[in-house]
Order: C-alpha cells, then structure tokens, then sequence
C-alpha cells in the first residue's frame, strides 16, 4: 500500500478495482486505486496495480458520489458508435442504414437499429498529466478543459469528472453535473514537482525526498495505470446508457505503468469508453509519443490531436465536442452466439458506391469483448446526476 500526503489539505477517498485478465486458462489479477478528494483536509492516494490478488473493499470504504441502485444489464445487442468524416475532416451527418455493412470477426452482421445524430447524455472523465514535462503548458489544459466542460456539458443530463496523475492517480472530482464543481476541481490541478526538481524539467539527482511524501511517483508519469483506473472504477460508476469518454491531456510518454498500453485499451473497451488524447508537452512540442495516443484513440474509437499552439489546442476541444454529438449508432445480434469472453473484432463498411468513391473516413472501436457464461458484474444505475 503506498500513501501520499499533498501539501494542500484536501482529503481523498480511496477506490479500488480488482482486474482480471483471461489468457486461455491463466488468469491474473491487477489493483489500481483513484484517491478521491473532498474539501475537508487531508488526502490519501491509493495503491497502483498490482501482480497479486486482492480482497474486495472494505465495505467502510466510500464512492465519490452516493451509492444508488444497483441492477443487472443483460442485453443480446452489440452497439457500436461511430462518427463519418470526408477527406477535408467535415462531419457527414446524413448516412442511411443502406449505406453500411457490418462485419464481425469477417462475418456480415445483421443491423436491427440504425440512428443518425444520436443525442446520448455523456460521461465525460478529464484526465491530466501533471508531471514535469507539463509545467509550462498546464496552465493552457486547465482553461482548455474549463472551457469545454462549460461548453459541453448539459448539467440536467451530462455529467463529467476530473483526475490528475504523474506516477499516482487522484480524483480532483467525481461525476457530477455541477459545472461550479468541475470548475474548480480543475482549478486545483497543479503542478507536481519531483524531489530535487529545479525547473524547466531538470531534476538534480540525489536530493532527499520532502518527508512523508514519494516523490519518485511524483518524478513519473503513468498514463496506462490511468487510463485502467478511469476505466475500470470511475467510468464503471457513471450513469447508464451515456456515451462514455476520456479526454487525455498528456505528452504520451510512460514512465511507470505497471499496466501495459494493450491493458489500458482493453479496460477502455470492456468500459465502452471513448478515449480521445490531446497530445501536448511543454512549448505544445516536447517529446511527444504521437504514435502511442494515436494507437489508444483509434482502438478506443475516439481521435488523437497534437496542437502546436493554445489555439490548435481550444481547436482540438472542439472537434472532441462535435465527435460526441454528432455520431451514429448501429445495433445488432451477433451471429456469434458464444458467450465465452472472447475478443470480436469489429468492420464497418461503406457499401453506397457513390459514397464509396469520396473515401469517408468512419471511426469507431475496433472490437468487444464478448461476454462469458459467467454471472455478469451489476451495472450502477444512476437515478438522477449529482
């Protein structure tokens, strides 16, 4: 268990998840916590993933929001979003069920529901990085995320949350549709300097970490882990039926991770979460691992930017906001029937030759797990938005 005391008094909940990952007949299991945090005085930070089993959590143990109740979901659909752009990035918005195919593991796919410009609700989790490559340009995120959240956001229907990470997680904020709260949790994002860090991202070796800190955590940078936890404890609490997202704002540079980039994506997609990542280092261009938040975007189904300046990047925030309201949904029965947990992989096809010749670039999740024949985890059913 590894505890961190911040300098500014807040206090923090601690969350934990236990994941399983099925490998033929292996399996192992891996912890992460997201430390929540309220306005009362003091924080603790949760353990990152671990190789080892773990208990459940200890029923004293609190969600960032109330508990509600608790259902089942059990559903023999596959849904699957998807956006249409033409080869200049505008949005089509006018495809019609006959202008698709859909194919699973290869096999065409019978379509029972097709819908244009679908108005879901949203739960929407900012994540960003603190660490020391995003000193200079934190400042730009936090009113770039402000921005978009104000501009987003329906409070009477969306909801959405705030975590920062460098080597540890914390939950600035819950899911809430209260736009005051998410204003301030963002503005309670800062920067997370290391031990021994003297600015501009030199670190001077053999200083001895503040007492009662881990500050080694605070010198790395976990994307993955974050990605995971997000996934698997925040997004699992979020209402039921929203479009699910992540917006990460981070240079994509993993440092310590215990959880792979392969695991994150996984969880994003068991998790049915969007991940689009704003690429973004310090002066918009340092060290940037494009080719990284490229591959967990389109395996996610959201994009990847890399905005080279503020303007690019409030840029960048609004495209994510048209992505989100202007997608379609198709729903099928897969001809697959096996409920044994397998990974399906996922084709969208454009079959209208006419729109076939203007290269339409659709974007959407690669594939699903399937589900298995065992009980299904319950599903948090949210009665209204906090």
């Amino acid at each position: 268990m590894c505890f961190k005391k911040c300098k500014r008094p807040l206090l923090f909940l601690m969350l934990f998840a236990v994941l399983s990952l099925s490998l033929a007949s292996h399996h192992s299991f891996a912890e992460n916590g997201i430390a929540a945090q309220n306005n009362s005085g003091s924080n603790i930070e949760n353990q990152r993933p671990s190789p080892s089993p773990t208990p459940a959590a200890s029923p004293r143990e609190e969600l960032p929001q109330d508990s509600d109740e608790v259902v089942k979901v059990d559903t023999n659909l596959t849904s699957i979003f998807f956006t249409a752009a033409d080869k200049n990035k505008r949005f089509i918005g006018n495809l019609k069920a006959d202008d698709i195919r859909v194919l699973e593991d290869g096999q065409p796919q019978e379509v029972f529901t097709f819908q244009q410009n679908l108005d879901l609700p949203l739960s929407i989790a900012i994540l960003i990085d603190t660490s020391a490559s995003e000193e200079r340009t934190l400042p730009d995120e936090k009113a770039a995320a402000r921005t978009f959240l104000e501009d987003v956001l329906r409070p009477s229907k969306d909801e959405g949350a705030v975590v920062s990470f460098t080597g540890e997680i914390t939950l600035e904020q819950g899911f809430t549709g209260n736009i005051d709260r998410l204003r301030r949790a963002i503005d309670r994002v800062e920067f997370v300097p290391p031990s021994g860090y003297v600015g501009g991202g030199v670190v001077v070796n053999g200083t001895p970490p503040i007492s009662g800190t881990n500050q080694s955590l605070a010198g790395s940078t976990a994307i993955w882990d974050a990605i995971w936890a997000t996934s698997a404890e925040l997004l699992s609490e979020s209402a039921e039926h929203t479009r699910r997202a992540i917006i990460l704002l981070t240079d994509g540079e993993d440092t310590s991770s215990r959880m792979k980039l392969h695991n994150a994506v996984e969880r994003a997609q068991k998790s049915d979460a969007l991940v689009y990542a704003i690429g973004i280092g310090d002066r918009y261009s340092f060290g940037v691992n494009e080719g990284a938040l490229r591959k967990i975007s389109e395996q996610t189904g959201g994009r990847a930017y890399f905005p080279r300046n503020d303007r690019e990047l409030r840029e960048a925030f609004v495209q994510v906001q048209r992505d989100l309201r202007e997608q379609y949904l198709v729903a099928y029965s897969p001809s697959n029937k096996a409920r044994d947990g397998s990974y399906r992989h996922i084709e969208i096809q454009i079959v209208n030759p006419e729109l076939r010749k203007e290269s339409l670039k659709l974007n959407y999740r690669s594939g699903y797990f399937a589900k298995s024949a065992g009980p299904e985890a319950p599903t948090r059913k949210k009665a209204e938005l906090q």
